[in-house]
């Protein structure tokens, strides 16, 4: 499993549907763990939970064939999200 940890952010619901649709092209298991909840990447609902929990941190996880790549697509929108 790779993990990258990256500045927490707060995703809305268009920021979060554009996460798990990128998500879903990958095959690896996708997760995301913020302030010791940890929720499945591929999932709409997951994503929103998070926003309960407080953290200066969110760790994207990745475990799977194509786990190096997904984490880095999806590790830089989630930088370009935090940045906005």
């Amino acid at each position: 499993m790779l993990k990258k940890s990256l500045r927490s952010t707060s995703l809305n619901p268009q920021p979060a549907a554009k996460f798990v649709k990128a998500a879903n092209q990958f095959n690896a298991q996708i997760s995301l763990e913020k302030g010791g909840h940890r929720v499945n990447g591929k999932s709409i609902m997951g994503l929103m939970e998070l926003a309960n929990y407080q953290s200066e941190t969110v760790t994207l996880m990745a475990d799977g064939e194509d786990a190096l790549e997904a984490l880095q697509v999806l590790g830089d929108l989630l930088e370009e999200e935090s940045k906005q």
